[in-house]
């Protein structure tokens, strides 16, 4: 039986700003293939997991491995895929097209100021045929959709040829139809691309149906291997510290 390194293992993770304790003794494992959904109320410490997994912030004690190697060893930066928060906003008069943007994605692999090769060109094409814009690539980033930049930052990450997409709340601000698309996106990138897919996210409603695992965090963290059951009304009134109510208003073909 072959074994797998885990592409993320967390040990015993906390994080203090101050006196205050952002996260308590988080361990945790990602594996290659997993589609994981992290939720939780804000404040809770979901983001700072994710830049602390990304090296971004430091964990006050504890221990991160990035496919078997420690964090601060770690080199091949390029197979992890980062979509941070609010990065479909652009001011609408940034000077570049998507295009440019998408060739943003291969700066890991080639250096800043190499020039792009066949290869590196080929590759953006296809994330942006992934992402379906490629039609969109003389547009001015900043002349686009919500929905439609969100597309473009995907196809950034994607131009790298990550092993692992880390999404931290991506559809914010974005409109219902372009979620609909979004976890589409996902669920195919995933199953079709065989990419893990870790996400940040408030639509709780959608994600029992397609995630494979739940990661909750509120200073702890409590690891669902089984969404469907876990997700009730009461589990998330604990969580969020009030009455919540799950709501399915996204439709998926199965």
């Amino acid at each position: 039986m072959k074994f797998h390194v885990p592409i993320f293992e967390v040990k015993n993770l906390n994080f203090d700003v101050g006196t205050q304790r952002i996260l308590s003794n988080i361990s945790l494992e990602i594996l290659k293939g997993e589609f994981i959904a992290i939720i939780g109320p804000n404040g809770g410490g979901k983001t700072t997991l994710i830049r602390m997994l990304l090296g971004l912030d430091k964990p006050t004690s504890g221990e991160i491995m990035i496919y078997g190697k420690k964090l601060n060893r770690f080199k091949k930066w390029d197979k992890i895929g980062f979509v941070p928060q609010r990065a479909s906003h652009v001011d609408s008069n940034f000077p570049a097209t998507v295009q440019d943007i998408v060739n943003m994605g291969r700066t890991s692999k080639r250096g800043l100021f190499s020039s792009m090769s066949t290869h590196d060109k080929e590759l953006v094409n296809d994330a942006m045929i992934k992402m379906d814009v490629l039609n969109l690539k003389d547009k001015m980033i900043g002349t686009l959709s919500g929905g439609q930049r969100q597309r473009v930052m995907i196809a950034r990450a994607l131009a790298s040829s990550p092993e692992i997409l880390i999404l931290d709340e991506p559809n914010t601000g974005v409109d219902v139809v372009s979620q609909n698309r979004f976890y589409a996106l996902l669920r195919s990138l995933n199953k079709d691309e065989n990419i893990t897919i870790v996400f940040i996210t408030h639509d709780i409603g959608v994600i029992a149906d397609d995630i494979a695992r739940l990661f909750t965090i509120n200073q702890k963290i409590t690891i669902c291997n089984n969404p469907k059951q876990t997700l009730s009304c009461e589990d998330m009134s604990l969580l969020y510290g009030f009455d919540a109510h799950l709501i399915h208003n996204h439709k998926h073909d199965h």
